[in-house]
């Protein structure tokens, strides 16, 4: 079945990725297939602490999201933003898709396909309202 929303939950060890419309959904989890991401130091080691961002990881979940019209993007901390970003230099049509990010912590797969709903239907309501002509015009 061809979906025309998705919705993406990411964090820096598994996506969920989501397509659906009003009456069904297509769901399909995507793991890091590296090692440990979350990297520890003593105080005063060199480095960040954080691991380097994974560009086969991105890029799988990019794969999974090819031929949606609109996609929202969730995760916690900083996995959603370099997932952007590396879809914004290395995916141009997939991040043109993305019609919104926010943060979620660790919603369940049926919060997440709940939340998309309630999300793009606000959306469509606007877009909606926007294009009706104004009274007395």
């Amino acid at each position: 079945m061809k979906f025309s929303h998705a919705v993406v939950w990411l964090d820096h060890q598994r996506a969920h990725v989501i397509h659906f419309n009003a009456d069904a959904s297509e769901a399909r989890e995507i793991k890091h297939k590296g090692g440990a991401n979350h990297l520890h130091h003593k105080h005063g080691a060199v480095g960040s602490g954080h691991a380097a961002e994974d560009p086969a990881y991105y890029h799988a979940v990019a794969e999974a999201l090819k031929g949606t019209a609109e996609v929202l993007v969730l995760g916690p901390a900083a996995a959603k933003n370099e997932f952007i970003k590396h879809i914004q230099s290395h995916d141009k049509a997939i991040a043109s898709a993305v019609v919104g990010v926010e943060n979620a912590d660790h919603p369940s797969e049926g919060q997440i396909l709940a939340h998309a709903r309630q999300w793009f239907e606000k959306k469509d309501q606007t877009i909606a309202r926007n294009d009706m002509p104004l009274k007395g015009m």
